[in-house]
This record gives C-alpha cells, structure tokens and sequence, in this order.
C-alpha cells in the first residue's frame, strides 16, 4: 500500500531530525524553540514548492470551521511535541504515542469508515503493551503527561486534516499555512524568549540536515494520508515510529530497556 510506503519513509526521516534535535539541544547548542522551528521549516518550504509546481494550492473558505480550530491545535500540538522530545527518551516516545491509534479508530468508525474485528481487538492489544511498558518503569517514565497529551491531541488534529483534505482543501494549501504559522511561532520565541537567531544554524551541517529530514518527513506524512483512513495510515506511522525510536534510542542515547521495547514493536506492527 503505497500511503503505508510513505508513512514508514515519513516516519524514518522524522526521526532522524528529532534525535539530532534532542542532541542538540542536550549539548545546549540550541533551545527547544530553534528545535522547533527547524522541525517545520523544511516541511513549510518542500510543500510550498510542490503546490507552486504542481499549481495546486486550493483552499475554500468553506473548511474555516475545520480549518480554524485545528490551526490552534496544532500550534499547542507542536509547542507540547517539542518539550516532550527534550524531556523524554526516545525509546519511550514512540510507544506511548500509539495511543493516537485506537482514537483513530474510534474516530473513523464515527466517519462511516469499515473497520475490522482484528482491529477493535488491536486497541486492546495497545492499551496492555503501553501499560506493560509503564509497569516496567515503575510508572516513572520521563515526560510522560506530555506524551499521552501529544498522543490524545494528535487523533483531533489527524481527523480534522483529513477532512479538510478529503472535503475542500488540497494537502499542500492545507500543509502550507499551518507550517508557515508554525515556523513564524517557533522563530518568534527562538529570537524573543531564547535570543537566538535560528536561520543562522541552517549553515551548519547538523542543523540543516535536521531541517531537511524534519521537512521530508513532514512532507511523506502529509500525502500518505490521502491513500488511507486515518487510523491505518497513522498505525503505520506510529508503529515504523516504535522502531525508529528505540532504534535511535539504543544506538544514540544508550538507552535501558531495548528488548522489552523492540517486544512492543513486534505487536504494534501487527496494527499495520
């Protein structure tokens, strides 16, 4: 299936720019802002040339009610998205993250799309794996009120965008002004609360490979979801995000735990 490709792609590049990014900002060469904003400037400008080649920037007024509150939400989603990828391990973000899914599929099921028995079945199946993970923690997980925040907040802004795609707008018009929005709040706070001037990093290789796999990843993600319901195309991204994560998180930060985890991704990928 072509938008699970693009989910696992998305999700590979997304991230390798968010553990350059918690590097970064554990060395304190940048503050989470400048994270932040390097996190989306590549999404804002790769769609912004995709719709300008493709002449396809398509926007109704009608999506406003829609297109509205999911702009706020977003600007929360990233701002909180950030301060958890400081805070917590990585190995533990992409599992607690699956969350998103069985809302998903609640939200689907609302929509009008089919959804199978293996799935409902599945929810069950992430609600134990998440709850062994925190017992094998002790329930001391690092950042974890922010995580099941981005993980709950994450299935609204999800099927707010797909409606919008789905009903009046195109992916990049859509994709476009909420990053624009984001860049702009993210360069905002770096220069006024962090008095930092993120452009200047992007002539850094680190910082500007953070910024081009952070806009790649954003830009597989995006389209993937006009291929699929919400909660597959999610259950992709979160399950190959699972791998990643512990991955990066064994490799990068020499993170506890790696079996227990690389378990939860042998059930989570089931989910795809």
């Amino acid at each position: 299936m072509l938008g699970v490709l693009l989910a696992s792609v998305g999700s590979a590049f997304s991230e390798l720019s968010d553990s350059i990014g918690k590097k970064q900002t554990a060395e304190r060469a940048c503050s989470h802002y400048t994270l932040g904003f390097l996190g989306v400037l590549g999404g804002a400008l790769f769609l912004l040339v995709i719709g300008l080649v493709r002449n396809n920037f398509i926007f109704s007024l009608a999506s406003l009610p829609t297109f509205l509150p999911r702009l706020m939400l977003e600007v929360l989603q990233a701002h909180i998205t950030v301060r958890a990828i400081v805070r917590a391990d990585r190995s533990d973000f992409g599992p607690i993250r699956t969350l998103t899914i069985p809302l998903l599929l609640a939200a689907d099921l609302a929509l009008g799309y089919t959804i199978g028995t293996h799935q409902i079945l599945g929810m069950g199946i992430i609600f134990g794996t998440i709850f062994a993970l925190l017992s094998y923690e002790q329930f001391k997980t690092k950042g974890l009120f922010l995580l099941i925040f981005t993980a709950v907040n994450a299935a609204i802004t999800i099927s707010l965008y797909k409606y919008d795609i789905t009903h009046f707008n195109s992916v990049e018009s859509e994709q476009s002004i909420v990053s624009i929005v984001l860049v702009l709040y993210f360069f905002i706070l770096a220069v006024v609360r962090a008095h930092e001037n993120p452009v200047q990093l992007l002539f850094k290789r680190t910082f500007f490979v953070q910024a081009v796999s952070g806009g790649l990843g954003s830009v597989f993600g995006s389209y993937a979801y006009s291929f699929a319901p919400t909660s597959i195309i999610t259950a992709a991204m979160r399950a190959f995000a699972v791998l990643f994560s512990i991955l990066s998180g064994k490799m990068y930060f020499k993170e506890r735990g790696f079996v227990v985890k690389l378990l939860l991704f042998g059930v989570n990928r089931r989910m795809v």
